[in-house]
């Protein structure tokens, strides 16, 4: 007796045994199409973001062009228990600087 039937009382009844055996073919060829249609559906919303995403970057891009003698700020992306710059207060500085551009 297999451990199924003893815990239920009747035999298991796998999605294999649901259908006919030519309609299995039919159903796993539609399960199939159905789920290179839901890809390509997620690849067209994926590109779409993308594209928005990039299309909102471009409008702030521009190009920074500096002089000799003029002073800038550097950005520095803070990296975790990592101390490079040194701890003012309570917060991790974002800028460092100021330096003269040469």
């Amino acid at each position: 007796m297999a451990p199924y039937e003893a815990l239920y009382g009747r035999q298991c009844r796998s999605p294999m045994d649901w259908f006919e055996s030519g309609e299995s073919r039919l159903l796993v060829t539609d399960l199939v199409q159905d789920a290179l249609n839901k890809v390509k559906l997620i690849q067209e919303r994926l590109r779409m973001a993308q594209s928005r995403q990039k299309s909102y970057v471009d409008r702030k891009v521009r190009d920074v062009s500096y002089m000799v003698g003029e002073k800038v700020l550097l950005k520095v992306s803070p990296m975790k228990d990592v101390m490079r710059f040194g701890k003012k207060s309570k917060l991790s500085p974002r800028f460092i600087g100021p330096f003269e551009v040469l």
